[in-house]
């Protein structure tokens, strides 16, 4: 597992010269909401596809 400085690292070395300190904050933004979202998939699992299709149509059956 990579340090987040290291992420920091990465993710400038993929960016533009030119781009902006907002285009930079976006990115991390990006970055720490797709990290959030794998650590919690992994500590409370997934929903499969056909059981979001099951739960989709109760909701929009009413």
């Amino acid at each position: 597992m990579r340090t987040a400085k290291e992420e920091v690292r990465m993710l400038l070395d993929k960016l533009p010269d030119n781009c902006t300190f907002e285009d930079i904050q976006y990115h991390l933004y990006v970055v720490e909401k797709i990290q959030r979202g794998i650590e919690r998939a992994e500590k409370e699992g997934t929903t499969t596809q056909e059981e979001v299709e099951k739960k989709f149509i109760k909701w929009t059956s009413k």
